[in-house]
């Protein structure tokens, strides 16, 4: 799990706390990643969607 901890003064960069042997990626391999990410959350989501469907996330 990777949480991000922001420091009291605004305008200093966050202090990032990743787990051992964590990669980070940049750029269109990130972009890529981040659009699969939101593709499987919408699928994921999906069938919830309409007048009654918040009582399929229950």
């Amino acid at each position: 799990r990777g949480d991000v901890m922001y420091q009291g003064q605004q305008g200093q960069a966050p202090i990032f706390i990743l787990k051992e042997g964590t990669q980070r990626t940049r750029g269109r391999t990130a972009q890529s990643n981040n659009i699969a990410a939101a593709k499987a959350v919408a699928d994921a989501v999906r069938s919830t969607l309409g007048p009654k469907g918040m009582d399929k996330m229950l």
